[in-house]
């Protein structure tokens, strides 16, 4: 009997001191979201799309071609400026079979070089610029133009992500400033996402702003935050416009592994 009662006993303290853990409120961390610097490569000039050698989610290393656009313009102009180079090619030519002679000068000479290699560049440049050719390493995030469309001059025809520019933003109140510091590391924890994710701060805003529509807490909607920018350790694992939740320091809060 002695023995029933002592379990029930140890049966109940145990029942609550897990109820008294249930109650503790459990820390919500600071809501945030998954962001990305996209580079943008597009065309110096006007033209249609005439070919796309990649497709969106397609990893490019940098130097790779990624399109071209129709040259049909720039035919005419390279006529012009083979037209132009001959002249300058004549001139030049003439200015230094007078210079050997002594009946020409050197300024002469030297305005016929110069004429001469700006007439080259432009016959050798010109097409070339046609070709969009990956400025960085990284993955296909978006496509904004196709075959067939035509882009306008300094519109981006597609973007890339580059692995090292996936960032974490998050907001945090003005009495917490104190917990964080550029180079921190913090946790970071989303939606069925790996449970080591970690990121390091490498910006804090000096202003204050009003806490963006995007976090829905209603206790945080009101208040004045501070915006704080960290650089994830596997940028892999994460997806643009993902919500997430960041926790001061590395390590996981009481609160989760109850």
């Amino acid at each position: 009997m002695t023995s029933s009662r002592t379990n029930l006993r140890l049966l109940a303290l145990a029942l609550a001191i897990t109820l008294a853990g249930c109650n503790q409120p459990r820390d919500p961390g600071y809501q945030g979201w998954v962001e990305a610097d996209m580079i943008f490569v597009s065309p110096d000039e006007s033209g249609r799309v005439t070919k796309l050698s990649v497709r969106e989610g397609d990893e490019v290393k940098a130097g790779m071609q990624l399109y071209a656009v129709d040259d049909d313009l720039q035919q005419a102009d390279l006529n012009q400026n083979n037209a132009t180079l001959a002249n300058a090619q004549q001139s030049y030519d003439r200015a230094a079979a007078l210079s050997k002679t002594g009946s020409g000068t050197q300024a002469t000479l030297d305005a016929a070089v110069s004429a001469l290699r700006v007439a080259e560049a432009h016959v050798n440049t010109r097409l070339a610029r046609r070709i969009g050719f990956a400025p960085v390493a990284g993955a296909v995030q978006q496509i904004y133009f196709r075959e067939g469309e035509t882009v306008p001059a300094q519109r981006p025809v597609l973007s890339i992500m580059p692995p090292g520019n996936m960032k974490v933003r998050f907001y945090v109140p003005e009495t917490d400033l104190p917990k964080l510091a550029i180079g921190d590391e913090v946790r970071v924890t989303c939606d069925n996402c790996a449970a080591d994710l970690t990121a390091r701060i490498y910006f804090i805003s000096t202003s204050a702003e009003y806490t963006p529509p995007v976090i829905y807490s209603l206790d945080e909607r009101n208040k004045l935050v501070y915006l704080i920018q960290a650089r994830p350790s596997r940028p892999d694992a994460l997806r643009v416009g993902q919500p997430i939740s960041v926790f001061p320091g590395a390590k996981t809060p009481v609160a989760d592994k109850r």
